[in-house]
């Protein structure tokens, strides 16, 4: 069995994906797969993956018609075999020891999650933060899978992304990617946290999170109308109430986190809002989140609180 299977799905990114890939394919540690989802690219994306696999047989190509970010990674999922997992999107790139560390740190912790944080590219430049506020000292972390997931809402260590994590590939056994929503991290992630052993957390800026105007989430910061905007927020209500029910279900400190989980519709939506031009349009965007607020509250009898 190879140690390290690498999910790169792609769409329509010949701009950045060789530097992707290359950043894979020199990495200081070897014993691992590439399993490429061309996920109906119409620029020279697969013809730039098919070079890969004529270069390196460590590299797989799968094409199939557009399913979206979350449809690729559920098909990456199929043709995985290594014992641990971890995914790179396909504009973004790694430094060559990221697969070497986050395996020294699984030997050393026993963990089955391992978590690194990133640094930015802009226009080609790379830019590093001081995350000494996150991470004290800049000292590894170790949390129980419990302790993950109540950080998950307002991501309090900055691991909410499923790139940058290696995870052993038995936590995925019957996981999938929910499709179809624009935050396909932060709405399944967490549901690994309650079956994993441990959580590692490594304050070290290993994977390279290339900022676009064009990406998803370049994209998700552009809504203007209150029909646009309330698009997006349903998203972010399927991943709360899921989040709701995975909470219930292990029986974590519930209504504490009731409270939390308001605390962050209110700054959500407080965000949200400053990307809605027409005054009428917020104060309609403000009416539905009081509204849901207060459903939420009626299901958890908290009354006026």
């Amino acid at each position: 069995m190879v140690k390290v299977s690498i999910g790169v799905p792609v769409y329509n990114v010949e701009v950045y994906l060789r530097e992707c890939l290359d950043s894979i394919m020199n990495q200081t540690f070897k014993d691992f797969e590439v399993i490429m989802v061309d996920d109906g690219s119409t620029d020279n994306s697969f013809n730039i993956c098919q070079e890969y696999v004529a270069r390196d047989n460590r590299f797989k190509l799968i094409h199939q018609e557009n399913k979206g970010l979350a449809g690729a990674r559920n098909t990456c999922l199929k043709y995985m075999h290594g014992e641990y997992i971890t995914w790179t999107d396909s504009d973004d790139k790694v430094k060559p020891d990221y697969l070497e560390k986050l395996l020294q740190v699984q030997e050393e912790t026993d963990a089955q999650i391992i978590n690194c944080v990133r640094h930015d590219i802009k226009n080609g430049i790379e830019h590093y933060y001081d995350y000494t506020p996150l991470y004290k000292d800049l000292k590894r972390i170790e949390l129980s899978g419990r302790d993950a997931l109540r950080g998950v809402l307002f991501d309090r260590y900055s691991i909410i992304t499923l790139w940058g994590t290696l995870i052993d590939r038995k936590l995925y056994k019957g996981w999938f990617c929910s499709q179809g929503v624009k935050f396909e991290d932060v709405d399944n992630k967490f549901k690994l946290y309650l079956r994993t052993n441990k959580v590692a957390l490594v304050p070290e800026q290993l994977y390279g999170y290339r900022q676009r105007n064009d990406s998803i989430m370049g994209n998700a910061i552009h809504q203007k109308t209150f029909l646009e905007e309330l698009k997006l927020t349903k998203d972010l209500i399927h991943f709360i109430e899921k989040y709701i029910y995975y909470m219930e279900v292990a029986n974590i400190d519930v209504e504490e986190e009731h409270l939390h989980i308001l605390e962050y519709i209110d700054a959500t939506s407080t965000y949200r809002v400053t990307m809605i031009e027409n005054e009428e349009d917020k104060q309609l965007y403000f009416e539905y989140i009081n509204k849901y607020k207060e459903k939420l509250k009626r299901y958890w009898n908290m009354g006026d609180e």
